[in-house]
């Protein structure tokens, strides 16, 4: 794509279709600029628990709620990226417990190829974009942003990759199908896999997951609105390894019939085709 534009503390809509970001070779990211922060030798993130998968824990979730969710049982016991679904919503159960317990105020859900563009608040924090929504409103809606394939040799996408797809709630409607043909490729799809963002819910009571992209209320319909500038910066299939990583954790037969029952998106179960027949070559070609 030819049309692109910075993102920044003071990121505003364009009409781009693209969004670019700045490399840096550096451990400071490139959605930040120029900003700098003191990793010195430990990037272990600061504030961050781990809860490990272990017997308790599955014994504690095997008694869940989720599993009398009528919504959720054509997922059950399934292979792959269904199974992954269950557990989404298995651990986004338990967060919510956490974070209630915890006095947290607000709960989002992401998965470890995704950041946050707080763009659209008074100061670059998420913090203070959650504090500027009006009281009233229950969840609020992250448009996601898709990266776009720059290279080959992509090692820490967070650093390294700098350009995004942007979603189509934040692109003027004439771009969007203007430049649609262009900007998908030959893929069935705009984005390669998911479209419909992600959302952030206030944590009260009786708050549930509906899914691994949206929370709701078992008591009530929950207030949500999207939001205009900020997104979920999606890395998806940024490096080589996530070609082959899904192949390696999924034993399904390299047939379009029996992708079908390891994966939901179109272009995941091509992946995995591809992933499992071509050789190297062939893939990096097909994933370029």
């Amino acid at each position: 794509m030819e049309s692109t534009s910075p993102i920044s503390p003071e990121s505003h809509r364009s009409s781009s279709d693209c969004l670019s970001l700045r490399r840096s070779a550096s451990p400071s990211f490139p959605y930040f600029r120029d900003w700098k922060f003191d990793f010195q030798s430990n990037l272990r993130p600061k504030g961050v628990k781990v809860i490990y998968r272990t017997k308790e824990l599955e014994e504690q979730q095997a008694r869940s709620r989720i599993w009398n969710e009528t919504w959720l049982s054509s997922f059950f016991y399934k292979p792959c990226n269904y199974e992954l679904f269950v557990k989404q919503s298995l651990n986004m159960e338990m967060a919510i417990v956490m974070a209630r317990d915890a006095g947290v105020d607000w709960i989002i859900h992401l998965d470890t190829d995704e950041l946050i563009h707080p763009a659209g608040a008074r100061e670059y924090s998420l913090r203070q974009l959650l504090l500027e929504v009006p009281e009233n409103v229950d969840m609020v809606v992250f448009p996601n942003y898709e990266s776009s394939v720059e290279r080959d040799d992509i090692k820490d996408p967070f650093s390294e990759v700098s350009m995004f797809k942007k979603n189509y709630d934040h692109l003027p409607k004439d771009t969007y199908f203007g430049m649609y043909k262009e900007s998908t490729r030959g893929n069935p799809n705009y984005f390669l896999t998911y479209g419909n963002g992600k959302s952030a819910a206030r944590v009260h009571d009786h708050l549930r997951p509906n899914g691994a992209h949206r929370w709701h209320n078992y008591m009530k319909t929950p207030n949500e609105i999207k939001l205009e500038e900020a997104a979920i910066l999606h890395y998806t299939y940024a490096k080589f390894s996530d070609l082959t990583s899904r192949r390696d954790r999924c034993g399904c037969k390299p047939t379009k019939e029996d992708v079908k029952r390891c994966f939901m998106l179109d272009f995941d179960r091509s992946a995995f085709i591809i992933a499992s027949t071509a050789t190297r070559e062939e893939m990096m070609n097909w994933l370029m």
